[in-house]
């Protein structure tokens, strides 16, 4: 892993770690020796951070997904889209570098190559919703840091 890997190809490849840790009580460590094993796709310690992360704040992400979800109950979310939704609600919350407008707009990205095309609109309502709710900290620019 010598060269560092795009921002989108981290988000891809965290996003895959979580849609896989949905289906496996296995420890994050346990499916990342497996992606590992693997070998289908590149990742770095970069992504295994954000997929711990999400795994470990997963039922917090679920219920602020919950909160804009007015059509589904978190349970009833296809696996694909919920992976996603955690991965953009997480960022936009947590990750210091990533504004919301971007988080949501690589999570439409995600969607577009792995769910289906209602699912898009789905991600894309929920996560708008969130965005104009005030709940997600203000990124300083970074250039002020």
């Amino acid at each position: 892993m010598g060269k560092a890997l795009k921002k989108s190809h981290i988000r891809e490849a965290a996003f895959l770690l979580i849609f896989e840790k949905m289906f496996r009580d296995d420890s994050c460590e346990e499916i990342i020796e497996s992606a590992k094993e693997a070998d289908e796709y590149e990742f770095d310690d970069e992504v295994c951070r954000i997929f711990k992360a999400v795994a470990e704040k997963s039922e917090e992400l679920d219920g602020i997904i919950s909160e804009y979800s007015e059509k589904r109950k978190v349970g009833r979310i296809g696996k694909v889209s919920l992976a996603i939704l955690r991965l953009a609600v997480y960022e936009a919350m947590y990750e210091e570098c990533v504004p919301c407008n971007v988080a949501i707009s690589e999570a439409v990205s995600l969607a577009e190559k792995y769910a289906f095309p209602n699912d898009k609109q789905f991600i894309n309502g929920i996560l708008g919703s969130f965005s104009r709710s005030g709940r997600v900290p203000e990124k300083q620019a970074e250039e002020n840091k």
